[in-house]
């Protein structure tokens, strides 16, 4: 009878190994691939500018993004020929500002508040994100506060996919990326 046991339990332990076998030769490699459109990338995109970026500071350029159910996007072509955007969106709680920029060839997208000076907008300079209002910095790739009196309220990532030439998002990881910006420090 334990003999009997042993082999079924040899058996079922090779049928899983198996499957998990077949799951992860299914499974494309994260480097250098878009994720699918069910699971956005926390990490953000290397995609290739279409413009040259300009010189100085860059002013965010407003635009619209489209919203569908619990889906959010903007064009990528926005953010490629104009190298730093802002968009809003209108959830329960109100409305939420965002920023999508590119920055080393690859889109990022975060929270766009700054909550002890109540400003909106963030120029990109160079590899730095400053607030237009009180010039606070913050690293742009990273998000962490670099200089300035709003530093402890850090910039939170959005995670997208890329699909159909729109940067996709979906409204629950908006309000997680807004909600972790406007309180001090990373949660």
């Amino acid at each position: 009878m334990l003999k009997k046991i042993a082999i079924g339990l040899s058996a079922l332990m090779l049928i899983l190994i198996a499957a998990a076998c077949t799951n992860s030769a299914s499974v494309p490699p994260t480097t250098g691939t878009q994720p699918s459109a069910s699971t956005p990338s926390s990490a953000p995109q290397t995609i290739q500018a279409t413009t040259e970026k300009p010189s100085g500071p860059i002013k965010a350029k407003l635009i619209e993004a489209q919203v569908d159910g619990d889906s959010v996007s903007v064009p990528v072509s926005d953010v490629e020929s104009d190298w730093n955007t802002q968009f809003a969106v209108n959830a329960q709680a109100g409305k939420m500002n965002f920023m999508a920029y590119l920055l080393n060839n690859k889109i990022y997208v975060r929270a766009d508040v700054c909550p002890p000076c109540r400003s909106i907008g963030y120029s990109l300079d160079g590899n730095t994100l400053v607030c237009d209002r009180c010039a606070t910095t913050f690293k742009a790739d990273t998000g962490n506060g670099i200089q300035g009196a709003c530093v402890d309220y850090p910039k939170a990532l959005v995670p997208y996919q890329i699909s159909n030439g729109n940067i996709l998002m979906k409204q629950a990881d908006l309000v997680v990326a807004y909600e972790n910006t406007i309180n001090p420090g990373w949660p």
